[in-house]
């Protein structure tokens, strides 16, 4: 894997982060903490696709390296989600 290959993958995570957050309506931190979600959406979401035994819907191959797209949303979202619920809320002054 090259380093280009490297950085078009941290960008496909950050998007998938990304947009399971705008989905879930929980935003804490910027593009780091949506390439983190992003990859933990990944092992998440394909995890959950193989214990039910469903096929990839949508997987891109960045360096030889298969990414699920939409597994790494539904399992990211599934992460953000957990993590709204066990954070306090924001106070309103």
């Amino acid at each position: 894997m090259t380093i280009i290959d490297f950085i078009l993958l941290l960008i496909v995570a950050g998007v998938c982060g990304a947009v399971a957050q705008s989905l879930v309506g929980f935003s804490r931190g910027g593009c780091v903490v949506a390439i983190a979600l992003g990859f933990i959406g990944a092992l998440l979401g394909t995890w959950l696709a193989r214990a039910l035994a469903l096929p990839e819907i949508f997987a891109i191959t960045v360096g030889g390296q298969s990414f699920p797209i939409i597994w790494s949303i539904i399992g990211a979202a599934l992460f953000a989600a957990v993590l709204s619920l066990l954070s306090p809320g924001r106070r309103i002054r």
